[in-house]
């Protein structure tokens, strides 16, 4: 074998090794399609599961139930519903995981959030609201955690006396709905409908003179948005 040969086939079975190295254990750009399989399937898989799209077994292979959970996942987050993990549903499923960062390198969202409080929280206020409105709430909290004028805690913020209708009545304690804790999730990682706001009320059944008093943003569902 000439010096030539030996030298590419090093080179080729360097690069096979640092590619394979790359794809293991992560989610690349790749189309994921019915029928792939390997280590980025169940990478896909695992932060489908994350943000409450359920599949069983976690195998990686993309078969008709993770096939149905990116369908889910596109139709919920307004991209193109065609069962196909390409680059967009990629970037939108990496970003909703915390694998996003800002443009300074730091990563999306507040930490050390407690989601499943945030995730009941939302279920028992926002509960058949539509998903965009469930955001919303979710993202009031943490607008207020990032207030001087309130607490740093989802627990601080919740549990406050009056703050929450939910508290009272006890529909807080109840476990939160899919939809809920992807709401939650959604929100954790930078995503608020509301523009900054920091109230919300049903005008039906609100007649809090202080709360209609609030400079008005938007309304999503039944809820008015407020500053």
């Amino acid at each position: 074998m000439t010096r030539k040969k030996l030298w590419v086939g090093g080179l080729t079975l360097i690069l096979a090794l640092v590619l394979s190295g790359v794809a293991y254990g992560a989610l690349g750009d790749r189309l994921l399609s019915r029928g792939s399989n390997g280590p980025e399937v169940t990478e896909l898989q695992k932060r489908l599961v994350q943000l409450g799209y359920p599949i069983s077994p976690l195998n990686g292979k993309y078969g008709s139930k993770t096939q149905a959970a990116v369908r889910k996942f596109q139709q919920d987050h307004g991209l193109k519903v065609d069962g196909l993990a390409g680059p967009e549903t990629i970037s939108e499923l990496k970003r909703l995981t915390r694998e996003s960062t800002t443009a300074t390198g730091k990563p999306v969202g507040p930490k050390n959030v407690d989601v499943n409080l945030l995730a009941r929280t939302v279920s028992a206020e926002a509960r058949g609201e539509p998903y965009e409105g469930q955001v919303a709430v979710a993202a009031v909290i943490l607008n207020r955690m990032k207030d001087p004028a309130y607490p740093k805690t989802v627990a601080d913020i919740v549990y406050q006396p009056k703050a929450f209708s939910s508290v009272d009545d006890g529909q807080i304690n109840k476990a939160p709905t899919a939809s809920a804790v992807k709401a939650a999730h959604e929100a954790v990682n930078g995503s608020d409908p509301t523009h900054g706001a920091l109230f919300f009320f049903n005008p039906a059944k609100t007649s809090n003179k202080y709360i209609w008093s609030r400079p008005q943003i938007l309304q999503i569902g039944n809820h008015i948005f407020t500053r």
